[in-house]
């Protein structure tokens, strides 16, 4: 309680609202909808986002969003348009405007200059009789019964909804286009995602002082060479060629079952001849779960003709 105010219930009731806002959103949904992502996909230009106030916040975050994830898109300030901004507007763009009243004067004063240079405007308002849906070319509506302010005034549950109707927007067209995890990367380069989906086995592997063993090496030396290498494992290699791999599990289990003859076993005995091989240029994010998926912790990275060239390990991986 606060000055004999439940604020968590208060909290509670504006969340209700605004969830109740989005919901609401669904049944409204028309075949406007449709035509408008299909309207983004086929864009040449850009798809531009305004909005004056609060709406003006929620439209330079869905331009954020849509740029993220393939569609390009800026935000721009109805108010800085009429002072230059204008200009970064051709007929190949897409403009959307948010209003949840379609009547705000600054963004309608856009709508003739988009009428003059034959730019779509997508207008996406509560009202369906407002001067905004009545002069774009295509209208979604957006209602709100009411404010989560308790004084229904404040924008609240009116910018929520469009910040999801934003989203509804962003993730149709990433299905339409089929955007995968490696596109998503491509534009957060600089993320943990976009290094894993980025990196390759090249970037990461170790090349130096390899743990390289012959077939021929008996247990007893290759305990050593495991040891040194630091890796937990041996690569086994007959001249320039992979031919298999001895890890620090497989000695132990030479070890038990062996016993006294453990000493006197040859590497060629007991390692591996299937070691998991990758290529140069496999990502990380496909070594990560191959390493996973076979309960290892480490790859060989090699060419066509089974030539070592690295090593990656799962601690490589931890980008």
């Amino acid at each position: 309680m606060v000055n004999n105010i439940n604020v968590r219930e208060v909290a509670g009731q504006c969340l209700r609202d605004e969830a109740e806002a989005i919901l609401h959103i669904i049944p409204q949904l028309s075949e406007d909808f449709d035509r408008v992502v299909e309207l983004m996909l086929h864009c040449r230009g850009k798809v531009i986002v305004t909005g004056v106030g609060k709406s003006g916040h929620v439209a330079a975050k869905i331009a954020a969003t849509l740029a993220s994830t393939g569609t390009p898109a800026f935000y721009i300030s109805p108010l800085d348009a009429f002072h230059g901004d204008l200009g970064m507007i051709t007929s190949e763009d897409l403009v959307i405007a948010l209003s949840n009243s379609g009547q705000t004067d600054e963004l309608l004063r856009l709508v003739p200059y988009m009428k003059e240079h034959g730019v779509p405007l997508v207008g996406i308002s509560g009202n369906a009789d407002s001067l905004l849906a009545r002069n774009s070319d295509f209208h979604i509506l957006l209602h709100v019964e009411h404010e989560a302010c308790p004084l229904n005034l404040a924008p609240t549950s009116s910018t929520t909804a469009q910040l999801a109707l934003g989203d509804a927007l962003a993730i149709a067209l990433m299905q339409v286009r089929n955007f995968q995890m490696q596109d998503f990367a491509q534009f957060h380069p600089g993320g943990a995602l976009g290094r894993r989906l980025l990196t390759t086995a090249h970037d990461v592997m170790r090349t130096e002082e390899l743990p390289v063993i012959p077939p021929t090496m008996t247990l007893s030396e290759a305990v050593f060479n495991v040891s040194k290498g630091k890796m937990g494992m041996a690569v086994v290699m007959e001249g320039d060629r992979v031919t298999g791999i001895i890890t620090d599990g497989d000695v132990r289990r030479a070890m038990q079952s062996r016993r006294e003859d453990f000493f006197c076993a040859t590497v060629a005995e007991v390692m591996s001849t299937k070691p998991k091989c990758v290529s140069p240029d496999t990502k990380i994010s496909v070594i990560q779960r191959l390493l996973h998926d076979n309960n290892i912790h480490a790859v060989l990275v090699t060419d066509d003709d089974r030539h070592l060239l690295g090593i990656v390990d799962s601690l490589s991986c931890m980008l």
